[in-house]
């Protein structure tokens, strides 16, 4: 089952993210005021300041007028002219300004506080250098722009000692650069979080006025952020003298400074490289207001034209067969016919040895006539000898339940529901063993009740509910479980991508998990600004040291509005192992078992007692319950065996009198027949155990009350034959000739139920084909042992009657006559069913009229059902196999409800070669310079449309940050010593120390340089040596504030380092995230779009890419299972009619058989649809089961019909009244009242998938076999095979008379 659908849920991202997240500081003047400092409104009067001036080469703000005890520097807000700097200053500028030439306004101090500060911003936008450089400029104008007097006005003071500060600015910029600045920037991506570099840079602005009033935002005390207000205007007074900045932009479209299509899809090389959005069209027809599907519309105009072409030709037959010269030829066969059936009235059913030499008899094909011969001479030994019989059948049976000693249940759902032979499995072990295993997964969610039933729930975010969350996270860190005498906690489990902090999804990390920080922090306003800022706050980080996205933590609200939210996600995750028996899956193991006790013991009541609802879930939570659901059951089925061995009790019996019932009963003999049922499934799964087949769930609870069910059939259908026979035979020739009656059509039966179950073994399922298996074999024996055992049983249980010794209690005799028919001679005499099906059934069916409307009906409900085949989906809710009253039913509901993101999603890269030689790093990439159709691009580019491609975002990619991380645009990145050692950034010990006041100013690496510089680089890409001796650099580098493209945690498990010396990368990972998945159709078509997309971009790149999600595994039987259906129904289908006609040797018999099990197929598969039943393994191999079962309904009315005489219509209804009744009440009826019990089950799959499926089948059976196929034998049937032959006194008769 698809079970694994249930991780596909899960918003956590695979990697622990370390991303430090801080607002840029873009200006070197943006420092923090002295709480003592005096903010004064700047005017021309001022003292200390004077008038400023506004001209060209004019500085507003020049050199430091402070410094805070933190080490920061603060502007001076006096005016003077620009100066010339010195050709080295001048060379610093212009490498990271390259507009400003000659003279500046800023010193060399000011510079390279400038430097320092944007180097935080530059690792999100140097893999779009248009935008990069419109970002740089707007901050190089600003701080050393000789001409900056013109658009800068300072307009607040503060004195910060006994000097005079910038507290506030006016900065006047034309929208023209704001609007082109924002467009170059907005799209690029930001790929350690999958998400935009704008949500770091500029707090996810949706225009460039957001993002100026982000910059401009004056920040409180030991905030990050400006340190006084810059008020963005776009036009000056014209009495100022002042005009706006409007330095040149960059297109990120610009050939020049491009950017790749992931930052910039309004490019015009990506636009023309756009595949066109595949999407499925249904065809469909519009007549009038009413909109019906193609297929629909096609069935209907069949239908019509084969019921008029139908009708009409009945109304031409029916006036041909009411013509004169008909009318005498027809009375001439009535007549005949009535005089060999007068003839034949007392006539014995089988012609024992001592009969006349001519006989009316049946002439049998040459199968059937070996068959006959057999069943009389072995029924007649049986007979003779039914201890030795019984005493063999029983014996290889038991040797068989020997195998039991090595009986074992399979339980692990991919050892169920996934081939070994699978791709996705085989995906999933090379992931596993190349990458990591994907992580552990433990859940709660907390959510509000709505006020009434439609109503709107309630926020979930209050105070008193944080506080609540509070006192649970202390409980489930308080757990303790234990493992082998040691204890396991959460820390010892879970993922720490740093080695430290436990990467808890959950609003509490907001205040870094400590409820002593709630306060401190700001308690509810806090969380509120966090929802906002949780990209660009400091105090807004996780403990875990990286950002955490409301959608992961927060549920049911609309858009971004995450105040509307009513429930609390969070989610624990634990580190996962390749071997599931090590002691660190164990560990974990049981800290699971000790988190559900806690959840449901406390956790559920405290939450329950506030007016909120809990749901929760470990990793092994879906197995657990599964072995429970294995239990829920037993009452269930056994009150279903016990209501079916009540009716065959009832049923095998005579007619109840109670003078002689206690004789006549046949009570011991249902048992026997009931323990014969257990033993043939106890041998089957004994056999299959001794050969080392572990056994499932469904087998022990589905597969005796199945072979019962399809036994019972032929122990009331023997029974009954046994008591048609005449009285004045012997029992071994009543027994002999019940055989040869109905051994034929038994033996064709359960053939054609063994191979129908033996073609269900080639699914690939595991759990199916294993069911298909045992439920072979098991009917197999069971047919066996009715053949074998239970003949011997009934000539004991017959001699019991005839020696007047009650039934249940066999030693005991009861004296009298045997002169009673009931007793004496077992010859049943007709039943109010039987006497219903000769005198009224029957008679209605051979009405012509009736003839024609049955079949048209009968035809119409098939083609209905063939146009609602397409409405049936694939796949298996994960609440159907469950209890139902697990408590992951309400876990389920809630993940549907209320998460916000969908699975994760790898595309994984085999054997990439990242040589200089090779082109496939810029097929990989999406920076700038990487090919337009790269495989990240191609991802980007299908994220937006999510509706066909199921990818919700822009990749993470670890090839993207490295390339940029060595770049020597990002000059806080990739450094080394003067020893060619790795150096880190500034803010990173050995560089800043945690007891260092300032950072940035140690003189360990005041001598550290960038990895590279330009022209060590071919076309921006390092060689192979480069890049070899980098990568393991840049996967050890933490990230920090100075630089984020570190790739420590993010992708420590994206990058397999094992043999990449050689150039060969063997494994790697790119990330993004499906969209929300919310029914099992989504979860087939997103693995389908992912599959087709890494098989075009294989093709197209030439490089072995596939797709990883967790679930796939469970769902990758979905993909084919139509395909796989079909097949199997039509091999089980084709297996029947060769068995039929190897049996019977006529064509035209096996292919009227082979119309109605297609039909009773088709018309189970139409209801399917209407009960909205999915299509999966398990109804796969109820189809195909039907298959078997429904020939049944159909061979013991076949059979019978063609040894009667008579023309079709007596012919039909000598049939109805021969084994109408039995079949009704033999097969019919036992299976109904079994099956109805299950309606009760506790588990949804057997209500469902046995309940609904078998109902319908014992029904449409019924009706396909005792009302449409007796009309198409009475329409089109078969000639008769009863002939005058003649018997010689030396040999015995092979004919048969039914």
């Amino acid at each position: 089952m698809d079970l694994s659908h249930r991780r596909m849920m899960r918003l956590l991202q695979r990697n622990g993210f370390t991303v430090f997240v801080f607002k840029v500081l873009f200006i070197v003047y943006m420092v923090h005021a002295d709480r003592s400092d005096t903010r004064f409104l700047l005017t021309a009067n001022t003292t200390g300041v004077g008038e400023q001036r506004h001209s060209e080469e004019y500085c507003a703000m020049f050199d430091i007028c402070g410094t805070r005890s933190d080490g920061k520097v603060l502007n001076c807000p006096f005016g003077s002219p620009s100066v010339k700097p010195d050709e080295l200053l001048s060379s610093k500028i212009q490498s990271l300004c390259p507009t400003i030439t000659g003279n500046v306004c800023c010193t060399e101090t000011q510079f390279e506080t400038l430097r320092a500060q944007v180097q935080q911003a530059v690792p999100f936008l140097v893999g779009c250098p248009a935008c990069l450089r419109n970002f740089l400029n707007l901050f190089c104008e600003l701080s050393c722009s000789p001409n900056q007097s013109q658009f800068i006005n300072v307009t607040f003071v503060s004195k910060v000692g006994n000097n005079l500060t910038v507290d506030g600015i006016d900065f006047y910029i034309t929208d023209t650069f704001g609007e082109e600045l924002f467009e170059s920037c907005k799209d690029v991506k930001f790929g350690t979080m999958n998400t935009r570099a704008i949500d770091f840079v500029g707090a996810g602005a949706e225009n460039f006025r957001e993002w100026y009033a982000f910059i401009g935002r004056k920040a409180g005390p030991d905030v990050p952020g400006s340190p006084y207000s810059i008020n963005f205007l776009p036009a000056a007074p014209e009495t100022s003298g002042m005009r706006p900045m409007n330095v040149s932009t960059y297109s990120c479209g610009d050939t020049s400074l491009g950017c790749s299509c992931g930052d910039c899809p309004s490019s015009p090389i990506c636009s023309n490289s756009a595949p066109s959005p595949h999407q499925k069209r249904s065809c469909s027809v519009r007549i009038g207001s009413l909109k019906a599907k193609c297929i629909e519309v096609a069935v209907a105009v069949l239908y019509a034209i084969l019921v008029s072409v139908f009708l009409g030709w009945g109304f031409f037959h029916r006036k041909r067969e009411r013509s004169p010269a008909s009318r005498t030829n027809s009375l001439i066969n009535v007549t005949n016919d009535r005089v060999n059936s007068k003839k034949d009235e007392n006539t014995p059913m089988q012609m024992l040895e001592d009969v006349p030499q001519t006989a009316n008899g049946v002439q049998l094909s040459i199968v059937q006539g070996y068959m006959s011969k057999f069943f009389r001479r072995y029924g007649a030994w049986v007979a003779r000898n039914p201890i030795l019989a019984l005493f063999l059948s029983l014996a290889i049976v038991l040797m068989l339940c020997i195998g039991l000693i090595h009986f074992k249940v399979e339980t692990k759902p991919e050892k169920l529901w996934v081939g070994p032979g699978s791709r996705a499995a085989e995906d999933k072990q090379f992931f596993d063993s190349h990458l990591a295993p994907f992580y552990r997964i433990e859940q709660l969610i907390i959510a509000t009740i709505p006020a009434s039933v439609h109503g709107k729930a309630p926020s979930i975010v209050t105070e008193s509910n944080i506080k609540l969350l509070f006192d649970i996270q202390k409980k489930v860190d308080a757990i303790r479980a234990n493992y082998f005498g040691t204890t396991v906690s959460l820390t010892d489990i879970c993922m720490k991508p740093l080695g430290k902090d436990c990467a808890t999804q959950s609003v509490l990390q907001y205040f870094k998990m400590d409820p002593a920080n709630y306060d401190s922090f700001g308690a509810l306003e806090h969380v509120k600004y966090c929802f906002q800022h949780y990209t660009s706050a400091d105090l807004c980080l996780s403990a875990f040291k990286a950002p955490l996205d409301p959608n992961t933590a927060l549920g049911g609200f609309s858009a971004n509005n995450y105040l509307e939210a009513s429930a609390f996600i969070v989610t624990y995750p634990v580190d996962n192992a390749i071997d599931k028996e090590g002691n660190n899956t164990k560990r974990a193991l049981a800290w699971e078992k000790a988190f559900i006790q806690l959840a449901k013991e406390e956790l559920l009541p405290m939450v329950q007692s506030k007016n909120l609802t809990l749901a929760f879930s470990s990793e092994s939570s879906i197995e657990d319950e599964l072995k429970r659901e294995s239990t829920a059951d037993v009452i269930t089925i056994l009150i279903s065996y016990l209501v079916m061995f009540a009716y065959i009790s009832l049923t095998l019996g005579d007619t109840p009198r109670f003078s002689s019932y206690y004789i006549s009963s046949k009570v011991l003999l249902a048992l026997s027949g009931v323990m014969l049922v257990m033993l043939s499934v106890l041998g089957s799964v004994g056999f299959f155990s001794a050969i080392g087949v572990k056994s499932t769930l469904i087998i022990m609870e589905v597969i005796p009350f199945l072979v019962l069910a399809v036994g019972v059939d032929n122990m009331c259908i023997l029974v009954h034959a046994v008591k048609r026979q005449q009285v004045e035979l012997p029992i071994e020739g009543r027994i002999s000739n019940a055989l040869v009656e109905v051994g034929p059509s038994i033996t064709l039966a359960s053939l054609s139920e063994v191979l129908a179950f033996a073609v269900g073994s080639y699914i690939p399922m595991p759990a199916c084909r294993v069911f298909s298996m045992f439920a072979a074999l098991a009917i197999l024996l069971d047919f066996l042992l009715q053949i074998t055992a239970f003949v011997a049983l009934i000539a004991f249980d017959f001699r019991r009657a005839e020696d007047r010794r009650i039934d249940c209690l066999p030693c005991i005799k009861i004296s009298g006559s045997n002169d009673d028919p009931e007793i004496g001679s077992h010859q049943q005499k007709p039943g109010l069913l039987a006497r219903y099906m000769k005198e009224i059934h029957a008679p209605i069916l051979s009405l012509w009229g009736v003839k024609l409307v049955v079949v048209s009906v009968f035809v119409g409900f098939a083609l209905a059902s063939i146009a609602l085949c397409p409405r049936i989906e694939p796949g298996l809710e994960q609440q159907i196999v469950l209890p139902k009253d697990s408590y992951l039913q309400g876990y389920f509901n809630d993940v549907s409800k209320y998460l916000r993101i969908g699975p994760p999603l790898y595309f994984v890269v085999k054997n990439y070669n990242y040589s200089s030689e090779s082109k496939q790093t810029n097929q990989l990439c999406s920076i700038s310079q990487c090919d337009s159709d790269s495989l990240l691009n191609e991802i980007a580019r299908a994220s937006l449309g999510p509706e066909s491609s199921y990818i919700a975002k822009p990749a993470a990619s670890w090839l993207d940050d490295f390339l940029v991380w060595i770049s020597p645009e990002a000059f806080g990145c990739c450094r080394k010593f003067t020893n060619a050692s790795y150096c880190p950034p500034d803010d990173q010990p050995p560089c800043c120390s945690s007891n260092d006041s300032s950072c940035g100013l140690s003189t360990v690496c005041k001598d550290c340089t960038t990895c590279f510089r330009h022209s060590d680089l071919q076309n921006d890409r390092p060689s192979t040596t480069q890049f070899k001796e980098k990568l393991p650099w840049f996967l050890n580098a933490l990230p920090s504030a100075d630089c984020a493209k570190g790739g420590n945690g993010a992708y420590t498990n994206s990058v397999e380092l094992k043999g990449y010396e050689d150039g060969i990368i063997q494994a790697s990972a790119f990330r993004t995230y499906h969209t929300p998945l919310n029914k099992q159709s989504d979860y087939v078509n997103s693995m389908r779009a992912a599959r087709d997309f890494s098989s075009r971009m294989s093709d197209s790149l030439k490089i072995d890419i596939f797709p990883y999600a967790v679930y796939y595994m469970f769902f990758e039987q979905y993909l084919n299972i139509w395909k796989t259906a079909l097949i199997d129904l039509a091999i089980a289908i084709g297996a029947v009619f060769v068995v039929c006609l190897v049996i019977t040797s006529s064509l035209w018999t096996s292919a009227i058989i082979l119309l109605v099990l297609a039909m009773i197929i088709v018309d189970i598969m139409g209801v399917m649809a209407i009960l909205n039943i999915q299509l999966n393994a398990v109804s796969v191999v109820n189809l195909v089961m039907s298959v078997g079962i429904a020939v049944e309904f159909c061979v013991h009315i076949m059979h019978a019909f063609l040894v009667t005489s008579g023309d079709r219509n007596q012919r039909m209804e000598e049939a109805l009244t021969t084994m109408g009744a039995s079949v009704f009440s033999g097969i019919t009826l036992t299976k109904l009242v079994g099956v109805i019990v299950l309606c009760f089950s506790r588990s949804e799959v057997f209500v469902v998938y046995y309940f609904k499926m078998y109902l319908s089948l014992v029904l449409l059976g019924f009706l396909h076999g005792l009302v449409l196929l007796p009309v198409l034998l009475s329409m089109f049937g078969p000639p008769s095979r009863r002939v005058l032959v003649k018997k010689r006194e030396d040999q015995p008769s092979t004919s048969s008379q039914f």
